[in-house]
């Protein structure tokens, strides 16, 4: 049996770790919580710690794992693991691989979130091994990747794929990064509950309206909800945003050239439809030569996709894989 790989994905609120094989498969998978305290200052050791409670558990040590991969939230510089900066962790300049290099003694090796995520999506998931691939996950906010010629494109600084920031709207909504107008702050599911916000005021006696005035709150669950119960406004920020998501996806393809588009996430949960408007809106705008050999998917690997992709990062680095 060859060895195995630990595959980490750290989030806001947990961080997910799992133990894979050579292969991709999943042999044990667990989380943890995110200490945030100290601008995350015991994150790294954390890790560790419930890394080496788990080999224990199941009679293995570091001689069995060929080495640990980790997505993290924030600007990564993917060749040497370096973290300019995670807002949601509270990290700035954090040399996040070495660090955990130092407490484990294996090789380590670090990306952006969701640069990983697309990383297990192409290699297990719906991506199939694409050697030209764009993927966006509609959250909170909405994270990209991308991967060129079958590797994930990080950039000079680790800020390529960062579709979530381009801009849609130079007087639109302001966006988290303080610009205007980026895509996350219209097609996340903060952008739709923003957008519902606007339409309330226009539209006072909707059953948006009055959801909001019972619950004190709307969520995107609630918009595809009364969507599907007819309410119109919902109707529109839907078919708004998946227009927009389209547009968006219909430019990105023209540099790429993907032959597979991979929306995943919360909000791409929601149904069927909402992925076929994204497709028809994708299909409107593209160059047809761009459009004609590319497949627009949902993402499959849900929140495994991270410490698969993490795991893969191993991989990639030890044996110089490419897709």
């Amino acid at each position: 049996m060859g060895k195995s790989i630990i595959g980490v994905d750290i989030g806001g609120t947990t961080v997910k770790i799992g133990i894979i094989d050579n292969d991709g498969n999943i042999m044990d998978k667990w989380e943890i919580p995110t200490d945030k305290a100290n601008y995350g200052a015991s994150v790294i050791s954390d890790i560790w710690a419930s890394i080496s409670e788990k080999l224990d558990q199941r009679n293995m040590n570091s001689e069995t794992i060929k080495g640990i991969g980790i997505g993290a939230p924030g600007f990564i510089d993917s060749a040497s693991g370096y973290v300019y900066e995670a807002v949601n962790i509270g990290w700035k300049h954090l040399p996040l691989a070495n660090e955990l290099q130092a407490a484990s003694g294996l090789p380590v090796f670090a990306a952006n979130d969701a640069n990983a995520a697309v990383l297990g999506e192409n290699w297990k998931g719906a991506g199939e091994n694409a050697k030209n691939l764009v993927a966006l996950t509609l959250g909170t906010g909405v994270g990209g990747g991308i991967i060129v010629n079958g590797n994930i494109l990080s950039g000079e600084n680790g800020t390529g794929g960062e579709i979530g920031h381009t801009t849609i709207d130079p007087n639109g909504y302001w966006c988290n990064c303080g610009r205007r107008g980026c895509l996350e702050t219209i097609a996340s599911a903060t952008g739709m509950v923003r957008q519902a916000m606007d339409k309330m005021e226009q539209e006072p006696e909707s059953s948006l309206a009055s959801r909001y005035k019972i619950n004190g709150a709307i969520t995107a669950k609630d918009i595809f909800e009364l969507s599907k119960k007819g309410d119109v406004s919902c109707k529109e920020i839907i078919a708004y945003t998946a227009d927009v998501l389209g547009f968006t996806i219909a430019n990105a393809a023209i540099i790429i050239n993907p032959s597979k588009i991979l929306i995943g996430g919360g909000v791409s949960q929601a149904g069927g439809n909402f992925i076929q408007l994204i497709d028809h809106a994708f299909r409107q705008y593209a160059l047809s030569r761009v459009s004609d050999v590319c497949e627009l998917n949902t993402a499959r690997l849900g929140n495994d996709a991270g410490i698969i992709g993490a795991a893969f990062l191993v991989r990639q680095n030890l044996e110089n894989l490419t897709f």
